[in-house]
């Protein structure tokens, strides 16, 4: 059963007809006012009684009737007596019969026991809280399609209300489909995947004040998932249908809608996402979102989010939006709305934003993304240096205080971050994987506070000041030992390919997994290559990058490599063997700037600590013995 996508409808227009055709049959339920924060009113609710419903004093003190303190001043003072001129108050004692002012304990003088002196008179109801300051009787407090806000609680006790009525939060199923899903709880074998789009799904509908029903993994059978949705849609206000949106031969959903009720869009002019669906089944609409995350998370918000709020009568709220400086060109194609996610980092007085993997399937992407471009239909990318303006996934707040790091990757970044947390709550690190020399040219351009790298120069023999030399003439940097670490072959458990030397690489069954242009990784290979007199097209899959060493080490542990040049630590994370080549220096090149700034004093601190220490060398394959010295001053 297969059928391309029946059109390209842009996004706007198909979320405005898809909201449009939708009506609710929204329930009303009355709950505690004490535990109805969030909840979203069904109607008006007005005061029973008035608060306070007497008059009250505002201040400690004494009530008087305001007549017989004028003329007070300090040439004149007053006197008054107790029980006859005046009675003693505190805050929120009702004011006796025949007074009508409060004076403030401040500003009486104790003649004797039943005596008192003023200098300054008082007028009528000063100080005085009158009946219903608060709430009057007979007054709205919270109007209908309200949500209710703590403050907002207190006036509804305060105006009597126990309870108040609201709408039903709206109940929404989520259906994930496909034969090769397993529940989180389920060990992984060779072609399985966890299902955890449903989790994500259900933690976002419940942010947005939804109550999500997890169905439970349903596999590719046509006559199961109708079943299903056909349960789900008299049960449900919303039906969420995950996976089978696209064009394949067991893709299910669109033809499922369609018998059952009626597809109202499948394809948007989007990317990623392009191949959702809406539409309605016995008067509940069904949205159909991709499997892959990304474009499944991106759907739901581009479909459920405005449903449920559209349930509620409330206004969808948007996201905030930061202008930010682009640390590299982004590319799209004309025809679709692209959506980048990007990283921001406020860098010596600038935001600047670089995009992340742009993969539908990177789940990751969207864990490290503090923003999204939107780049319309119709525009073909922005160049690098250009003003955009991104939708924020992260607080300002937050951006302003993380520490960018780029370059080349090592795991020693990662335990700089949380220890720099630990700390430092209010601080944060974020980090990009482009390589040492991509990490060179971020601080060359003002893109980074701080760039891991491990170059090696034939010419000297040493490790990165050459570049930095050749580079960054001009330029104020810092360069910070970080850590020496073993580099070497990974290879799977037992190394069944007898894989020792580099001629071993070149053997026609021997298949190799390199990492990206640029990172000094593929620079210390190229090296051993030249050194060994053997050219890069002997060696199968020199062209195949990954952007790290846990990549590395992944793809030789799934089979993917026979062998890949990485770290220690990272065969050591994934079970595989390790056979060293050779020990590296990688250090931490900052800006003179952000060096001697207390944010790059702070990292310069955990760098040099005994935590950091211990946690690195208990990774295995690395020594601390110079964290922390300056290497090169430019």
């Amino acid at each position: 059963m297969r059928k391309i996508y029946l059109e390209d409808t842009p996004l706007q227009d198909a979320q405005r007809e898809f909201v449009e055709k939708i009506t609710f049959d929204r329930k009303i339920e009355r709950v505690r006012t004490t535990d109805a924060l969030g909840r979203v009113t069904a109607e008006p609710v007005y005061a029973k009684v008035s608060m306070p419903n007497y008059h009250a004093s505002a201040m400690d003190g004494v009530a008087v009737l305001a007549v017989k303190t004028h003329g007070a001043d300090e040439k004149n003072p007053v006197r008054l007596q107790q029980g006859v001129d005046y009675a003693i108050v505190d805050t929120g004692d009702p004011i006796p019969s025949g007074f009508d002012a409060v004076i403030m304990i401040e500003h009486i003088h104790q003649v004797d026991e039943h005596t008192i002196e003023i200098l300054e008179p008082v007028a009528p109801w000063q100080h005085i809280r009158p009946i219903g300051e608060d709430v009057v009787v007979g007054e709205m407090i919270v109007p209908a399609h309200h949500a209710l806000r703590a403050v907002d609680l207190g006036a509804l006790l305060a105006g009597g209300n126990l309870e108040v009525p609201v709408l039903r939060r709206p109940k929404v199923a989520i259906i994930p489909t496909g034969t090769e899903l397993i529940e989180p709880s389920e060990t992984v074998h060779n072609g399985e995947i966890i299902e955890f789009n449903g989790t994500v799904f259900a933690s976002y509908l419940k942010e947005w004040g939804a109550e999500p029903i997890y169905f439970g993994i349903v596999k590719d059978e046509y006559a199961v998932i109708k079943q299903k949705v056909l349960e789900a849609a008299r049960i449900a206000d919303i039906v969420i249908l995950n996976a089978g949106s696209s064009a394949g031969t067991e893709d299910y959903t669109v033809h499922v809608i369609g018998e059952l009720g009626q597809v109202f869009t499948h394809g948007v002019a989007t990317r990623p996402g392009k191949p959702s669906i809406t539409g309605v089944v016995e008067g509940t609409p069904v949205i159909g979102v991709p499997g892959y995350p990304v474009s499944a998370y991106l759907s739901l918000e581009w479909f459920a989010r405005p449903l449920v709020y559209h349930y509620y009568g409330l206004i969808e709220p948007k996201r905030a939006a930061l202008p930010v400086k682009l640390g590299r060109r982004v590319v799209s194609d004309v025809g679709a709305d692209d959506f980048v996610r990007m990283t921001i980092g406020y860098i010596h007085g600038a935001y600047v934003a670089n995009p992340l993997t742009r993969a539908a399937g990177v789940t990751m992407s969207m864990v490290r993304a503090d923003g999204m471009l939107r780049i319309p239909a119709g525009h073909m990318g922005y160049e690098q240096g250009e003003v955009v303006e991104l939708e924020l996934y992260r607080p300002k707040e937050q951006i302003d205080r993380t520490t960018v790091i780029t370059g080349s990757h090592d795991l020693s970044v990662d335990v700089l971050h949380t220890l720099l947390r630990k700390e430092h709550p209010d601080r944060f690190l974020v980090s990009s994987h482009v390589g040492s020399m991509s990490g060179i040219l971020a601080i060359q351009k003002g893109e980074a506070h701080a760039a891991g790298i491990h170059l090696f120069d034939e010419e000297s023999g040493t490790y990165n000041v050459p570049y930095i030399e050749k580079h960054l003439k001009g330029h104020d940097v810092v360069l910070i030992q970080l850590v020496y670490r073993e580099q070497g072959w990974i290879l799977p458990k037992g190394n069944p390919l007898g894989i020792r030397c580099m001629e071993d690489l070149v053997k026609p069954h021997v298949t190799y997994i390199n990492r990206q242009r640029g990172a000094g990784t593929r620079l210390l290979f190229d090296y051993l290559l030249k050194k060994e007199g053997l050219s890069r097209e002997a060696v199968y899959g020199y062209d195949r990058e990954a952007i790290n060493h846990l990549s590395i080490a992944a793809a030789v542990a799934g089979g993917a490599a026979d062998v890949g040049l990485g770290i220690y630590s990272a065969a050591q994370a994934m079970g595989l063997d390790f056979i060293p080549v050779a020990e590296e220096r990688y250090d931490l090149l900052m800006t003179k700037r952000f060096y001697d700034s207390p944010e790059g004093q702070m990292l310069v601190h955990v760098i040099q600590s005994e935590s950091f220490k211990t946690e690195m060398e208990a990774l295995g394959g690395y020594s601390c013995r110079e964290s922390g010295q300056i290497v090169f001053e430019n």
